[in-house]
């Protein structure tokens, strides 16, 4: 099966910008829709962004402006890069992905990766 590896995460300033990625690796299975997930210290998971293939992407509203979700298919990785974060951005950022396999769909999450803003 398909596994997951984030990165890019880390402690940064107000304003300041940041890249995830997420490296997909271990499986040929087909994916079709890869997110990005953040769970804010105390709070429950929250959707950033994810893009679907032939489809396209979509946002939560708090990241519309801010965060831009993107994928290079040939390194089965996806990115999310982040500006002008907040301390309300603080949290765990977890990777998704929907996978379409021979034997039917599953899906897949990462370990996560830090992010932490300062103000």
């Amino acid at each position: 099966q398909v596994q997951l590896v984030e990165s890019g995460g880390g402690l940064v300033q107000s304003g300041g910008s940041l890249r995830l990625s997420c490296a997909a690796s271990g499986s040929s299975d087909y994916i079709y829709n890869m997110g990005w997930y953040r769970q804010p210290p105390g709070k429950k998971s929250e959707l950033v962004a994810e893009i679907t293939s032939g489809v396209g992407t979509k946002y939560a509203a708090f990241a519309k402006g801010r965060f831009t979700i993107s994928n290079d298919n040939a390194k089965n990785t996806v990115y999310l890069q982040m500006n002008s974060l907040k301390p309300e951005d603080t949290g765990r950022y977890y990777c998704n992905a929907d996978v379409r396999s021979a034997t039917g769909n599953y899906g897949r999450q990462g370990q996560g990766t830090q992010v932490t803003v300062s103000s």
